[in-house]
């Protein structure tokens, strides 16, 4: 499965209808609309898209909504993760939609032994029977040992990492690619553009954007910028969007996820409320955000 170019997290499972369940036709809409737009490959119910909340038939119809959009022109990825039995029931899911891949997400709850993250992993991927990629984040931390290992796991082809501990990350890349050197690592943090100047330097230059959820036109001019070496522009949106961005996030618990629905309900895709216990935006940063959002779009087209 080959990635490049900016890694799309859409709303697959916001857009709830008025019943609870996934407004189909919405998420559609909101897949193509990223496609168009350029997205390297689609990542769907995935931490943007509320996995925390999705049952697994969930998440399998939010990975065959987003397969049947793209058809096979961008790959597809869908999350899993938790406890075993339930990894096996949502890659079960993801495989029947035709999905290219699997974002693992870490066990539930417990803390384990880096021998025990491996044998999670191990059997994991041996449910899912897709590519792989492993998520590491909140109790899956892996040494640079440890992710040498799992490099070395047949199916497992890269690892996304949401720590942002770039010295612990430099010692893995090198030690993995020493190795190997086709395996991927990307950049999860939240909003990560703020970050890849840092990452590009350790030498991982892929990165998913949330900005491309709701605003694919500042993304897509980002990654342009990044990618070509253009710094004024890089820097003018850093400055200006993705700093303030940055700051109305971390304002309130959640708001890496609300605040993205937010800004597509803003540029008027039909998503509905998060789900608990996740919060919509207050008036008063719903406010922010519009205004931030019309800045942003302004110094694009400028």
């Amino acid at each position: 499965m080959n990635l490049s170019g900016v890694l799309f997290f859409p709303l697959t499972l916001t857009p709830f209808a008025s019943d609870g369940t996934v407004e189909e036709e919405a998420l559609a809409a909101h897949v193509c609309l990223g496609a168009s737009a350029g997205a390297g490959a689609i990542f769907a119910a995935c931490g943007t898209g509320e996995f925390h909340a999705l049952s697994p038939e969930e998440i399998g119809t939010c990975a065959r909504v987003a397969v049947t959009a793209v058809g096979a022109t961008v790959p597809v990825v869908a999350a899993a993760g938790g406890p075993l039995p339930q990894v096996r029931e949502q890659t079960r899911h993801i495989r029947e939609s035709g999905a290219d891949g699997v974002l693992l997400l870490p066990p539930y709850l417990v803390d384990s032994t880096q021998h025990g993250l491996v044998r999670y992993v191990e059997e994991a991927v041996a449910a899912a029977g897709l590519p792989v990629i492993v998520y590491q984040r909140a109790n899956a931390a892996f040494t640079p040992r440890t992710a040498l290992l799992l490099s070395r796991i047949p199916g497992v082809i890269g690892i996304k990492d949401g720590f942002g501990n770039l010295e612990l990350m430099h010692r893995t890349v090198r030690t993995v690619r020493s190795e190997q050197e086709d395996f991927l690592f990307f950049n999860g943090l939240p909003t990560a553009e703020m970050t890849m100047h840092a990452y590009r330097g350790i030498g991982v230059s892929l990165y998913s954007s949330a900005v491309f959820s709701f605003a694919p036109e500042i993304a897509v001019a980002f990654h342009r910028a990044f990618t070509s070496g253009h710094t004024e522009t890089e820097h003018l949106l850093l400055d200006e969007f993705y700093a303030p961005l940055v700051e109305l996030r971390d304002t309130r618990p959640g708001y890496a996820v609300s605040l993205v629905k937010a800004g597509a309900r803003i540029r008027g895709l039909k998503t509905g409320s998060v789900r608990a216990p996740l919060l919509d935006l207050a008036p008063e940063d719903l406010e922010r955000l519009e205004e931030l959002l019309d800045h942003g779009l302004r110094l694009v087209a400028a």
